[in-house]
C-alpha cells in the first residue's frame, strides 16, 4: 500500500520553535475543579485540553494524523527544532554586531557637529554606507539560508516519517491517511487519530537508528 507523501509547509517546520513549550502544556495534568465549578474556558489563542484517545474502530479504512503534533512532540521534530534555533542564534548575533558597529558610526557623524574635518566625515560617511551595504546583504543571506535549512529539514522529516504512516496504514488495512489540518475538516472521531502511534514508532526509530 502506497500512502501520499506528506507535504510539511513553512508554518510546520516554523513553529518548532515554539513547540516544546506547547508539548509540556499540553502534557500537564489537569487539576478538576472544585465541586460544583465549571471548568475555566480556556483563554484565547490557546488549545483546548486534549481529549481521551476512543479505540480504533474495527473496519475503519480512514484514518487521520496531526502534522503539526507530530512536527512538535516527535524526537525527530525537536531535533529540527534546536537546528533552527541554533542556526538563528548564530546569525542573529552577526546581524547584532554589524547592527552595532553600523549605529556606532551614524552616532559619531550625528554627534561629531563641527568637530570631524571634511576629510573625517567624509571618510565615515563612506565607512557607514559599506556596513549599511554588508548589513542588508547579511540579511538577504540570512533569508535565503534559513530558506534553504528550513527546506532540507522538512525533506529529511519528510523521507523519515512517510515510512512509518505506511506501516501502520497497512496494518490497520486503511485505504487512505490524511492530515487533518490541511483537510477542511471540521470534525472527526479522534479514535481514528494515528498522531500518537506514528509519534511513539517514530520515536523508537529515531532512538534506535545510529549515530553518526
Amino acid at each position: 500500500m502506497k500512502v501520499l507523501k506528506t507535504t510539511l509547509s513553512m508554518a510546520v517546520i516554523g513553529m518548532l520553535i515554539a513547540a516544546p513549550a506547547f508539548a509540556q502544556a499540553a502534557a500537564a495534568p489537569q487539576t478538576p475543579p472544585p465541586a460544583g465549578q465549571k471548568p475555566a474556558a480556556p483563554a484565547a489563542g490557546q488549545p483546548p485540553a486534549p481529549q481521551a484517545p476512543k479505540p480504533f474502530p474495527e473496519g475503519a479504512k480512514v484514518a487521520y494524523i496531526d502534522i503539526q503534533l507530530i512536527a512538535s512532540s516527535s524526537v525527530e521534530g525537536k531535533s529540527a527544532s534546536g537546528k533552527i534555533q541554533e542556526w538563528e542564534k548564530k546569525v542573529t548575533a552577526e546581524l547584532a554586531e554589524k547592527t552595532k558597529q553600523a549605529q556606532a558610526l551614524q552616532t559619531k557623524l550625528q554627534q561629531g557637529g563641527n568637530v570631524l574635518s571634511d576629510a573625517a566625515r567624509a571618510q565615515s560617511e563612506k565607512e557607514l554606507q559599506r556596513l549599511q551595504r554588508e548589513l542588508q546583504g547579511l540579511q538577504e543571506d540570512a533569508q535565503r539560508d534559513r530558506n534553504e535549512l528550513t527546506e532540507q529539514l522538512q525533506g529529511e522529516f519528510q523521507e523519515k516519517l512517510n515510512p512509518i504512516i505506511e506501516q501502520i496504514a497497512t496494518e490497520k488495512n486503511l485505504l487512505m491517511v490524511f492530515s487533518v489540518r490541511d483537510s477542511g475538516v471540521v470534525w472527526a472521531y479522534n479514535g481514528v487519530d494515528l498522531s500518537a502511534e506514528v509519534i511513539r514508532r517514530f520515536d523508537a526509530t529515531t532512538k534506535a537508528a545510529p549515530k553518526k
